[in-house]
């Protein structure tokens, strides 16, 4: 055979095998037996080997893997992927279809989808072609796993020519269909091995292995339900429409979603699926409920972690029944107490729970949980085990009440509640070992400095031994190297990896070191908002409890905890000493270039769609030419631009304040001054 008719027929099996792998993956109708299939794809492979002039990644037989990932790399989502609010009854997915209306108006449809029990993945295509695969991680920023992500069968490494954009990211769910996540499971106990507690972990761990080999050993499957685009409305209307598109384009859509027209149609949907679900080859935990028109989305916005146009509705919880032999008491990084069930081990949602968590001491009160109970347990949304009511018909008449401690079970300092908090908390933050040691686990958690090279029990260690009692204690480790090498299960590598990692440290953004110092309410959300607003910690420090609370999604609480932080003389030792340590405690302010100054010193907020701009253009518009965008009417807005579909509660507020209201054409003449 020449060269091109090799090539002509490696290119025709790729094609063909391409379209069987579709067809039974995605379409679930297979075109070709098991043994012909087989027998097509070990040609494939004996011809690309031979000649190796004609690989290609995207070839069918890369879906066997090979690659071996050392470390994931960390990669950044171009959209963030934020998780969704939960709801567990009707009432209040009727308060949220009323938060809508009132928003939007009355005309409203709703996408319902079958939530899946999964991993969630991001996946980004260049010109029809899959260039990465991304996890969800903290929904900032996750693992990319794009080697492993290339063996799931119903994933397309390249797309048949299509109208798809050059550019595009589609986010859907990894699972492993229960036959499978049993076979493979009995696979692991005939050798010996641990087995998995249920599908979806099974399905997690083997995204994250590092041989791409052993993930396409294992059937994974994806189903891909939302699609990011630069310009989306411009190409759809609504999220109906793109998930018809993106079936067309060849992706692995489920067939069991519903345009519903109201709220009826909705609770329709999910009282069909609460029963039909058991009929599936695969495990959901309840619906997607998501608002349909591109244009009511971007009307309706986000809140700090989550899109306010969408809800997920939770099935209830698969309960057991066991007894409850005693109650113990856990310390945290910020002293709050945390009563803790310690069960008769019992199975529950595929996986041994022993002990369960009990909030605080309003939970024991309004339980009514006496010594020796048979209590029922429950998975607060399949993950966290806890105690949902007693079992009266087997309580001993001797049973005794609980009676919750007034000292810190550690260092017995006597335990303070403040009003209007549930919490009881230990106030000794600077002798009290586990909120010692908290605070520094918490410093060196991934989420915040991510230090490479230590752990938590590396952090136990050290402290046992004297060596860390304050963070800023890290960064003297460099200074006691001679006596970390006498240190037993520590050697000469392990230490310079730490030392290594401590001093990398001091490069992590301002953001980052505001959320490891451990502030109370101040999670990664609240820091990243602190630190864009202040720009530096001597500003924030300085703020009072009111300037802080004008920060955009900050409440009064939060607040007062910040500055309640910044007042002990202790924090502002710590934040001096880690200052001269190098670390970043400055937002990088980047400069920005204008077109104009035309709309400096206005401010505008912009309100539904339009034909010219797509919202993201029309806002970079204002801010080149000197604007600035607000995310709330109030009385220091000076313009609402407003398109279709502006919400009328928007509308109403900017009338009632006597905002102007301007089209995208009056911005471009304020700008060229026509």
């Amino acid at each position: 055979m020449t060269n091109d008719a090799i090539k002509e027929r490696i290119e025709r099996l790729r094609a063909e095998l391409t379209q069987h792998n579709y067809n039974y993956y995605v379409l679930a109708q297979p075109s070709i037996s098991d043994v012909d299939f087989d027998s097509q794809l070990a040609e494939l492979a004996q011809l690309e080997n031979q000649y190796p002039e004609f690989a290609d990644p995207d070839s069918p037989t890369q879906k066997v893997g090979g690659d071996i990932t050392k470390q994931f790399n960390t990669v950044k989502h171009q959209w963030p992927m934020l998780s969704l609010g939960n709801t567990y009854n009707e009432q209040e997915l009727r308060d949220f279809d009323e938060r809508v209306r009132k928003a939007v108006g009355d005309e409203v449809q709703y996408v319902c989808e079958l939530k899946f029990d999964g991993l969630s993945i991001s996946l980004t295509y260049e010109q029809g072609k899959l260039s990465r695969g991304v996890t969800r991680g903290d929904g900032l920023q996750g693992d990319e796993v794009t080697a492993n992500v290339r063996t799931i069968k119903s994933i397309p490494n390249k797309l048949k020519p299509a109208d798809f954009p050059e550019h595009f990211e589609i986010r859907g769910e990894v699972f492993m269909h229960r036959k499978a996540f049993e076979r493979l499971n009995d696979e692991r106990i005939e050798n010996e091995e641990v087995p998995y507690a249920n599908p979806r972990n099974f399905a997690a761990g083997t995204i994250k292995l590092q041989d791409s080999a052993e993930v396409a050993r294992r059937p994974l499957d994806c189903f891909l339900y939302f699609l990011y685009t630069e310009n989306r409305s411009k190409l759809f209307k609504n999220h109906w429409d793109s998930l018809e598109a993106v079936k067309r384009w060849g992706f692995h859509v489920c067939e069991h979603s519903s345009l519903c027209n109201n709220m009826e149609e909705v609770l329709a949907f999910i009282a069909h699926w609460e029963s039909g679900r058991f009929n599936l080859s695969y495990d959901i935990d309840g619906i997607v409920i998501k608002v349909n028109s591109y244009g009511q989305q971007e009307e309706l916005g986000f809140t700090a972690k989550s899109p306010r146009w969408a809800i997920a509705y939770k099935y209830k919880a698969e309960q057991a029944e066991t007894q409850l032999n005693s109650i113990s008491y856990q310390v945290g990084r910020t002293g709050a107490l945390t009563p803790v069930a310690n069960l008769t081990p019992v199975q529950l949602a595929g996986t041994t729970v022993k002990r369960a968590s009990l909030h605080n001491a309003n939970e024991i009160v309004r339980l009514d949980l006496r010594q020796g109970d048979t209590v029922y347990v429950e998975k607060g949304g399949e993950i966290i085990p806890k105690i949902v009511g007693v079992n009266l018909a087997k309580r001993l008449p001797e049973a005794q009440a609980f009676i919750y401690p007034d000292k810190c079970p550690i260092c017995e300092t006597p335990l303070v509640r403040k009003e209007g908090e549930a919490n009881h908390y230990c106030p000794n933050e600077d002798g009290c070992p586990p909120q010692i040691v908290g605070r520094i686990q918490h410093f060196i958690g991934r989420k915040a400095m991510d230090i490479d090279g230590m752990g938590d029990e590396t952090i136990e260690t050290f402290y046992k031994l004297g060596l860390l009692t304050h963070i800023s204690d890290l960064y003297s480790l460099y200074d006691k190297k001679d006596r970390l090498q006498q240190l037993d299960r520590f050697g000469e590598k392990s230490i310079s990896n730490m030392l290594a990692g401590i001093e990398k440290s001091k490069e992590k953004p301002f953001e980052k070191v505001l959320f490891g110092l451990g502030i109370r309410y101040v999670g990664e959300t609240v820091a990243r908002k602190l630190a864009q607003y202040f720009k530096q910690i001597d500003a924030l420090a300085a703020a009072s409890t009111e300037e802080i609370a004008a920060v955009n999604d900050i409440g009064i609480r939060i607040a007062e905890s910040v500055t309640e932080y910044f007042a002990n003389p202790g924090h502002q030792e710590q934040i001096k000493l880690l200052q001269q340590y190098g670390l970043q405690f400055k937002t990088e302010v980047k400069e920005v270039v204008l077109s104009s100054d035309k709309l400096v010193g206005k401010t505008f907020i912009i309100s539904g769609t339009f034909e010219q701009f797509s919202r993201e253009e029309l806002g970079n518009l204002i801010e080149s030419n000197g604007g600035k965008l607000l995310s709330s009417i109030s009385g220091k807005l000076n313009y609402v631009v407003a398109g279709e579909n502006m919400g009328p509660s928007k509308l109403a507020k900017a009338e009632k304040l006597g905002i102007p209201i301007i089209s995208d054409q009056d911005v471009l003449t304020m700008i060229n001054g026509q």
